[in-house]
């Protein structure tokens, strides 16, 4: 009986032990590894990144406000103010504009209906451009699209180029397809896949022809609405107003205001930093070979 029970204490001191070391060796797993935790736009969220996509390099430190202007305050860039207007702003005084802290100006060519799909030029395109140029200013320009097809996006791209031709165009020309959700919009519920293959389009053709190309972003059309990294030969135009670029992925310009107040325009103003890279010379680059 004796023997019986010491059996019976060894073998149950054996199963703890081994029960004991399963438990050591187990490894918790992480849920959310490989992922970042991010703001969509809707709430704080985890996010599996694209793996070819730059990060945004900008820490949130590095962005100081004065009054409503946001000041890049990091060495990695020189920044450029600028507005972006449109038949919104109707008639401007650009010599007040050019006197103001403005580097730049984006004026919209054209936009494509959402309804029935037709295209359009902005009626002031023509004397924005001149307006922005004569004044000193750099300019680009911007297609607001509503393509739903490859074919539809290269049209806009060439309506685009036989407009902007005659003019110092310096900054890279921008696919602005913009998710409308209040309107019965004919782009509702378009495949991500699609209208990725439809900023592809559109920016190959602009660039085909010796322009720069840029898409514009929010923070949906970048986690959500497209596959971003497949648009990374191009910039980025980021639309989150607010104090800081709060968006995952590296972005070159930011539009931090929808309702700035700015000299020679009578409505409410996007406002906007452009990030260009400093170049950091290397001791061979800048050496001078004797």
């Amino acid at each position: 009986m004796a023997v019986i029970l010491i059996l019976t204490v060894v073998l149950a001191l054996m199963v703890t032990m081994v029960v004991s070391l399963f438990k050591k060796d187990k490894v918790e797993i992480d849920p959310h590894e490989g992922q970042v935790y991010i703001d969509d736009g809707f709430g704080m969220v985890w996010m599996t990144p694209y793996e070819n996509v730059p990060v945004n390099d900008i820490a949130r430190e590095e962005i100081v406000m004065q009054g409503s202007k946001p000041f890049y305050t990091g060495s990695a860039y020189t920044t450029l103010r600028g507005i972006d207007v449109s038949e919104h702003q109707w008639g401007i005084d650009w010599s007040k504009v050019g006197k103001a802290d403005i580097d730049f100006a984006y004026v919209r060519v054209g936009y494509r209906g959402y309804t029935e799909g037709g295209i359009f030029e902005d009626p002031y395109f023509h004397d924005n451009v001149k307006g922005a140029l004569s004044n000193g200013l750099k300019a680009g320009v911007y297609f607001f699209s509503q393509a739903i097809s490859v074919e539809e996006a290269i049209e806009e791209a060439n309506f685009v180029l036989e407009r902007v031709r005659k003019y110092n165009i310096t900054l890279p020309i921008v696919f602005d397809w913009e998710k409308l959700d209040d309107v019965p919009a004919r782009t509702f519920g378009l495949d991500p896949a699609v209208l990725t293959e439809c900023a592809l389009a559109f920016c190959q053709t602009i660039e085909e022809a010796g322009y720069d190309a840029c898409v514009y972003i929010n923070r949906y059309m970048g986690y959500y609405g497209m596959d971003i990294s497949k648009l990374t030969d191009y910039d980025f135009w980021l639309a989150v107003p607010g104090e800081y670029p709060d968006f995952y992925y590296k972005t070159q310009i930011w539009q931090y205001s929808f309702t700035e107040t700015v000299p020679g325009i009578n409505e409410p103003t996007d406002m906007n930093l452009m990030f260009i890279p400093n170049v950091v010379e290397t001791p061979e680059a800048s050496s001078n070979p004797q």
